[in-house]
């Protein structure tokens, strides 16, 4: 009582198609698509930046380590 049923629902999308035609909805569907996938590609450098930003303190300390293990390398060979 009360909810929409599926009559309902094909009722109203005629109406909608007649309104506004197929090509017009077409265009509108591709547009919202395009909407949403600049949306989600957003989203996923927001959280690959914060992410980037939260390994930079460790990376920053490995990469000191790193510099200094392969100066120790080179000595080594130019001893030799």
């Amino acid at each position: 009582m009360g909810g929409i049923g599926i009559w309902q629902l094909l009722i109203i999308l005629l109406i909608v198609v007649m309104l506004f035609g197929t090509k017009r909805l077409k265009n509108l569907g591709s547009d919202l698509g395009g909407a949403l996938k600049g949306f989600k590609t957003a989203i996923k450098e927001d959280e690959e930046k914060q992410t980037t930003e939260v390994d930079d303190g460790v990376t920053g300390e490995t990469i000191d380590a790193t510099a200094e293990t392969i100066d120790s390398t080179a000595e080594k060979v130019e001893t030799k």
